[in-house]
């Protein structure tokens, strides 16, 4: 379904699915928890710390404090990688991929009601 939007029209999809998700989903994700998760589940693995500071251009902190975050809530595991003790790799889990794909959900449903 190729969609020809104009930018009001794709602000108001995006208006439309963050409200849903502060409506049904108390994880309360930041933009820039979201975008993290997205290149963690979109990205073929692996995904580093570093790395994905690097990807984003942001400090490992910066990071690190989202991992913190979106580990609570059970959406990302990390490990200390065993080849290279320094680096610490980002795993998936199996509820973050259920979440964002509850998140594709809505995004298509909310298209399709704008679009119709």
């Amino acid at each position: 379904m190729p969609l020809d939007l104009t930018p009001s029209q794709a602000l108001g999809l995006w208006h439309a699915v963050a409200v849903e998700q502060v409506r049904e989903d108390g994880r309360d994700l930041t933009l820039r928890q979201l975008a993290i998760l997205l290149e963690i589940y979109l990205v073929p693995p692996p995904h580093t710390v570093r790395g994905l500071a690097a990807k984003l251009g942001v400090t490992k902190p910066v990071i690190t404090r989202a991992l913190d975050t979106m580990g609570e809530q059970g959406l990302v595991t990390r490990l200390r990688d065993e080849r290279d003790r320094r680096n610490v790799v980002i795993k998936r889990t199996v509820e973050g991929a259920l979440y964002l794909e509850h998140l594709g959900d809505v995004i298509i449903a909310r298209a399709r009601a704008q679009n119709s």
